[in-house]
């Protein structure tokens, strides 16, 4: 099971919930949970050290990019997550090499694999959205946000609506355009944001982030 978070634009908190989603499903998941790091901020939002090591995006771009080669790249984040860091290589949104090799791995991968693809704009991206089991677009009830969502190549499943005081949409404003369900609603909270500031997501997860995410997890 493949479950992608994205965004149509940056500072949506797309890493955030991705990485609070994995957190959720290793509660479950006696296999544990594969977090994969397409846009590149995974590691310092779970408080994960910052060593130079290979990556995600070093992967994609090797020659033979296999199963064995991707578990290597694997970081111990939490209990029972297991991050692929993206590290070196092109940045997030640039041409990303061998995606299909890493769609074959993940689909023999017993693990549920939750992957950050961060603000959409490159083929990786799209495509980890385009074929997820679960395709969530995280977004503000912003009208900006809301006409990018409407021009995406790509449809999510659900939306994880991060909500904002004095805001004019709201969920049923964002479900009647986009035509699909609201699965989630997070409360921009700056309790949140203090646990992400001091990399305390993985060991403290906010309970009003594990409220709001239940349902879509």
């Amino acid at each position: 099971m493949l479950f992608a978070c994205w965004s149509v634009k940056g500072g949506s908190g797309t890493t955030v919930v991705a990485a609070s989603l994995a957190l959720l499903f290793a509660r479950s998941s006696p296999d544990g949970v594969l977090l994969l790091d397409a846009a590149g901020d995974v590691p310092a939002a779970l408080g994960v050290p910052d060593e130079e090591r290979l990556g995600l995006a070093d992967w994609l771009q090797s020659e033979s990019p296999d199963a064995a080669g991707l578990a290597r790249l694997e970081v111990d984040a939490a209990p029972g997550v297991r991050v692929v860091p993206w590290h070196g290589g092109p940045a997030p949104g640039a041409p990303p090499g061998d995606v299909d090799a890493l769609l074959t791995v993940l689909a023999a991968e017993r693990r549920p694999v939750v992957a950050d693809c961060g603000s959409v704009g490159g083929p990786l991206a799209y495509t980890l959205a385009g074929v997820a089991s679960l395709s969530l677009l995280v977004m503000r009830p912003c009208y900006l946000a809301l006409r990018r969502a409407l021009a995406a190549p790509v449809r999510p499943s659900g939306v994880v609506l991060v909500t904002e005081p004095g805001r004019s949409l709201g969920r049923e404003d964002i479900e009647d355009a986009l035509g699909v369900p609201v699965r989630a609603e997070v409360p921009w909270h700056d309790g949140i944001a203090r646990a992400v500031d001091a990399g305390l997501l993985a060991g403290r997860l906010p309970r009003m982030l594990v409220r709001s995410l239940e349902v879509a997890a």
